[in-house]
């Protein structure tokens, strides 16, 4: 199996249960606390709704008709300035390793600069090592502090990427 056998594709409002089954599955996976972290978010239960404003997509990684994936950015929240985050980015066992990360990343950084942002920041966890790998490979650099405020108390890992 090949990042051929995967299609990436604009949100659906259909994708909603999916998509926050695998937000929460990956966070327990990956021994994720579920206080501070996506898997409490209203949003995530909403992500299709959540995009609908200016300057934000989500894009799906979509797998023989399920949804195995996703990721999408926004303005960052609670922040004074010209940034977006890199959000909500999950990926089933399925989808891993087959450079959609990559292709994912790749996609929401173009929107990002077609929507005029400057800089892409992102959370996420140390022992997410795989994700942090990833993230640095492409471009994105460690910060000391957050950016903004995310009510993402838990994860203490932030990233920033210039566009």
């Amino acid at each position: 199996m090949t990042s051929e056998d995967f299609i990436i594709r604009e949100i659906q409002p259909a994708d909603n249960k999916e998509l926050a089954v695998v937000v929460r599955t990956v966070i327990l996976e990956m021994g994720a606390p579920k206080v501070g972290t996506a898997y409490e978010d209203k949003a995530t239960d909403q992500l299709f709704e959540t995009y609908q404003k200016e300057k934000a997509i989500y894009f799906v990684v979509e797998h023989k008709n399920k949804v195995v994936g996703g990721a999408g950015i926004a303005q960052l929240d609670n922040f004074e300035g010209n940034t977006c985050e890199l959000q909500k980015m999950y990926f089933l066992p399925i989808a891993r390793g087959k450079g959609l990360g990559t292709k994912l990343i790749t996609k929401c950084l173009q929107k990002a600069k077609e929507f005029g942002y400057d800089n892409c920041y992102l959370e996420t966890l140390p022992y997410m090592k795989a994700a942090v790998k990833l993230y640095k490979k492409n471009g994105f650099v460690s910060l000391e502090n957050p950016m903004g405020n995310t009510c993402h108390y838990s994860c203490d890992v932030w990233m920033l990427k210039k566009i």
